[in-house]
Order: C-alpha cells, then sequence, then structure tokens
C-alpha cells in the first residue's frame, strides 16, 4: 500500500459506515464543548474531547487488529464511551449549557451510532460463527 492509496481511504475502517457515523458525531461533540462556559472548559469539555476519541479510536485499533474477537471488544468499548457523551449531553441539558433542540438532536443522532455500532458487533460475530462451521 502506498502513501497516496492511505491518503485516499486505503486503511478500510474510513470506508465503515460506523466509522464515517462516528467521526461525524465526534465533530458534532467538539462544536459542543466550544459552547461550554469557561469553568467547564476543562473538565466536562476535556472529558468530552477524551471519550469522542475514544469513540473513533477504539472502532479503529479493533479494526486493526484483524481478529473478530478483539475488533468485538474495541468495539464494546466505543459503545461505552458513546454512552458516557450521551450522559455528558444530559449534564449540557441539565446545566442549559446549549439549546435543548440541539442536544436532543445530538442525541438522537448518538442513537444513530449506537445501531451502527451494535449491527457492526453482530456482523462480527455472525462472521465469527460462520468461520466455525466452514
Amino acid at each position: 500500500m502506498t502513501e497516496d492509496d492511505n491518503m485516499a481511504g486505503g486503511f478500510g475502517f474510513e470506508d465503515l459506515d460506523v466509522y464515517k457515523a462516528a467521526r461525524n458525531f465526534r465533530c458534532r461533540i467538539y462544536k459542543l464543548v466550544q459552547l461550554l462556559p469557561k469553568e467547564e472548559a476543562y473538565a466536562l469539555g476535556q472529558q468530552m474531547r477524551r471519550a469522542a476519541i475514544s469513540l473513533t479510536n477504539n472502532i479503529t485499533e479493533g479494526y486493526g487488529r484483524h481478529n473478530w474477537q478483539d475488533n468485538t471488544q474495541f468495539c464494546r468499548i466505543a459503545r461505552g464511551s458513546l454512552m458516557e457523551l450521551v450522559d455528558d449531553i444530559n449534564i449540557c441539558l441539565d446545566a442549559n449549557y446549549a439549546k435543548p433542540e440541539h442536544l436532543s438532536d445530538l442525541k438522537s443522532n448518538s442513537l444513530d451510532v449506537l445501531r451502527l455500532l451494535n449491527g457492526y458487533i453482530a456482523y462480527l460475530q455472525k462472521r465469527k460463527s460462520s468461520k466455525k462451521q466452514a
């Protein structure tokens, strides 16, 4: 694989719908963090950034392991990071850090990412089962 292949999305994980959705969600979380008041920029803001990074990093790390068990486990960790972000969105809602409509839309977006993650995990499990039967 050449460097040009990598720049054109040659890594494989970049083509996954779950990765694309998680990456978009991460970008939206970063925009939300910019709305936080100064006193929350470090504590809550940093925590949200770390969880958003963890979401996409774990999807890609699992993909790179080329082992269904590792891939599944890293996707489960990504799912945990996603749930953490939903709670952080709730914190923002409770503290009125952003418009309720915006936060509701983010939570809806998180459900889309969750469905894709769960579907990808199910796909990995099914592939494992079909390889055992072969």
